[in-house]
């Protein structure tokens, strides 16, 4: 059986994951079913796309060869991998390929990697290093983990998601990597927010700014993609503050882990905690400038709100 032959189902199709789905359907794979907590994303991406809107995550199993969850954090990983849960994954392991692409705890993929090979499945962590565009495009940067064997048998599927795809090491090393580049990501995002608000509160044409930001040592990919966000406010979601928050937080325990103090990955971390308060938690990471721009909130005074309420 060819690898298009092969009965793909999604387990979470929020906007990556649909689009995702979108992608191998539109190059010819067969997406048989999808799920989603949210039965009416799940129910309205089956209609799109002809296939089971599925009651389950075991569902979702029976009826696939290869399995591909895009999930939002450890707890709802765990809920779909329960070992004693018939809905769950765990009912149908055997002989599937699960494809997990969530930023997850990096010791919560070798326990599920064990707990699917001792049910006679094989699990592959995907971590992807883009956004909602990309998942649509095929363009994902995508960092496997898991065995070598397992990513050759995906490395098709992968290839039709991402333009990058590379093999990180066993399960697990994928994830702490994908931890790093997130809590850089983050770091550089709150950085280029206090750059900018400090331009903004100092009366600088923050246009002109940006500009020269981009033509100095203060370049950054976000810069490129946040940067004309955080003026003009736009703060539609491609990477949300709450999923900052969460993979930050992953890196600073590695690093506790190591006994490595990171005081400006803590207190990115702070940052992005304050949002999550302030219940901008669904905004982009780019929301951060809120906290920073003088006129924008009660927090941005000329008062130095970082080192007042970062606990």
């Amino acid at each position: 059986m060819s690898v298009k032959q092969a009965r793909i189902g999604f387990v979470g199709v929020g906007r990556m994951g649909a689009n995702m789905a979108r992608r191998l359907k539109d190059q010819g794979y067969r997406i048989t079913a999808v799920q989603d907590r949210h039965t009416e994303a799940s129910e309205s991406l089956a209609q799109e796309l002809d296939s089971e809107a599925a009651v389950s995550p075991a569902r979702v199993a029976e009826i696939s060869d290869i399995v591909i969850t895009v999930v939002s954090d450890d707890a709802a990983m765990r809920d779909i991998y329960a070992e004693q849960d018939p809905t769950g994954l765990m009912a149908h392991t055997k002989d599937r390929l699960f494809i997990n692409c969530a930023t997850l705890t990096p010791a919560l993929h070798i326990d599920i990697e064990q707990a699917v090979e001792r049910h006679g499945g094989v699990t592959l962590e995907a971590c992807m290093a883009s956004s909602i565009t990309q998942a649509r495009q095929g363009t994902l940067y995508l960092m496997c983990g898991g065995r070598q064997t397992v990513f050759n048998r995906a490395r098709p599927v992968l290839d039709t998601l991402g333009t990058t795809v590379r093999y990180i090491g066993p399960a697990g090393e994928a994830a702490k990597v994908k931890a790093l580049v997130n809590m850089v990501m983050n770091s550089n995002t709150a950085a280029l927010a206090e750059g900018l608000g400090l331009g903004a509160a100092l009366g600088i044409d923050l246009t002109l700014l940006r500009e020269v930001f981009g033509q100095t040592g203060a370049a950054s990919r976000v810069l490129e993609t946040d940067g004309e966000d955080m003026q003009r406010r736009a703060h539609d979601c491609y990477f949300s503050a709450a999923h900052a928050t969460k993979d930050s937080a992953i890196a600073l325990d590695l690093a506790q882990n190591v006994g490595l103090s990171l005081p400006v990955a803590l207190a990115t971390l702070g940052q992005y905690r304050r949002l999550m308060q302030l219940g901008k938690g669904d905004l982009d990471k780019s929301a951060v400038a809120e906290l920073t721009f003088p006129d924008r909130t009660p927090l941005g005074s000329r008062r130095n709100p970082v080192t007042e309420r970062t606990a």
